[in-house]
């Protein structure tokens, strides 16, 4: 399950926590991921992912959002990862809970 594989990649390569499911309490920052799509075509199979990274201030968003996009862009060292385009990111305010925060979507191609 290529979620579980990005979740033990970004807990040991990451700075801040990441979660596959927001917990009630969280740090000021961290990255929520899930999974928005995929395509599968002879066994290889192409996973849309969207990161979000949170940050007390706009700034620290957009920095930890360019942590993000490195870490992720290193994952095709692990074996079952064959590529990792960023499709694109943007900034992406929590309206809700007025947070800051940057998103960062990337097609992730997998065995």
């Amino acid at each position: 399950m290529i979620e579980i594989i990005i979740y033990e990649y970004l807990k040991e390569n990451l700075s801040v926590p990441a979660y596959i499911q927001k917990p009630k309490d969280v740090p000021e920052n961290f990255v929520f991921f899930e999974k928005t799509g995929s395509m599968n075509y002879n066994h290889i199979t192409t996973t849309t992912m969207a990161f979000q990274s949170y940050g007390k201030s706009r700034a620290e968003a957009a920095m930890l959002n360019e942590e993000l996009k490195e870490v992720v862009n290193n994952m095709v060292e692990l074996k079952e990862i064959s590529a990792v385009k960023l499709n694109s990111d943007y900034e992406f305010t929590d309206l809700d809970t007025k947070r800051y925060r940057y998103q960062a979507v990337f097609d992730i191609t997998s065995y």
